[in-house]
C-alpha cells in the first residue's frame, strides 16, 4: 500500500479516464469504499486536479527504476555474450536463468537409516 504523500507514477489507463501516462502525481487519500473499484486519489499536478485511481495504473518510482536497470542490466548481458560469442551465457540469459545454478547437495542415508526406514514403512 502506498503511504500518503508518496510521489508516483501513472502506468495505465484501465477505466479510459484520460489520464497522463508517464506524468507523476502524489497520494491524497485511500479510497477505503469497499464497493468501489478505485483505491487511491492522487493529485496530478499537471493538470491541476485530483483524480480516482485503481492501484494497478500506478507505481512508485523506485519500482520503475529498479525495473529499468533491470532491462539494462539484461541487454548489456546479452551485447556482451554476443560480442565474445558466450553461448552458454546467451541461454541463460534467454532462457530467464539469470543466476548460475549450484550443484546440489544430495543428502546420502547410511544404510541402518535407509533400512530403518524401509521397516517403518512395512509395518504401515
Amino acid at each position: 500500500m502506498l503511504r500518503l504523500g508518496q510521489k508516483v507514477y501513472i502506468v495505465g489507463d484501465s477505466f479510459e479516464q484520460h489520464l497522463p501516462i508517464g506524468e507523476y502525481g502524489y497520494v491524497i487519500a485511500y479510497e477505503r469504499n469497499a464497493d468501489n473499484v478505485f483505491d487511491y486519489v492522487i493529485r496530478i499536478p499537471k493538470l491541476n486536479k485530483h483524480v480516482f485511481v485503481p492501484a494497478s495504473d500506478v507505481e512508485m518510482e523506485e519500482v520503475l527504476m529498479q525495473q529499468e536497470v533491470d532491462r539494462l542490466e539484461r541487454e548489456s548481458l546479452i551485447d556482451f555474450a554476443l560480442a565474445t560469442k558466450n553461448e552458454e551465457l546467451f541461454r541463460r540469459i534467454m532462457n530467464g536463468d539469470g543466476e548460475i545454478a549450484e550443484e546440489p547437495v544430495k543428502d546420502v542415508q547410511s544404510n541402518e537409516d535407509f533400512i530403518k526406514q524401509i521397516g517403518l514403512k512395512a509395518w504401515i
